[in-house]
């Protein structure tokens, strides 16, 4: 029980993190209203979330040679 309220904390501070940073952004699109004698309505909200896209490049990089000696040796 306390590793799943750990869980949902740790996601509930992910989520806020992640408006803070402008990453997520909600807006409410339709209020609520209650139900009078039937119906009723229940609110609306769009997301609007960063989009991130990854790829790979293949590079060739060149790598200094290195060498060791120990002491008391020559060449």
């Amino acid at each position: 029980m306390r590793m799943l309220l750990a869980l949902v904390g740790i996601a509930a501070l992910v989520l806020l993190a992640a408006m803070m940073l402008g990453f997520v952004k909600f807006d409410q699109t339709q209020t609520a209203q209650l139900p009078r004698l039937e119906g009723g309505q229940a609110p609306k909200f769009e997301a609007d979330v960063a989009k991130v896209s990854v790829g790979t490049e293949n590079k060739t990089v060149e790598v200094p040679k290195v060498d060791i000696q120990k002491p008391g040796e020559q060449r």
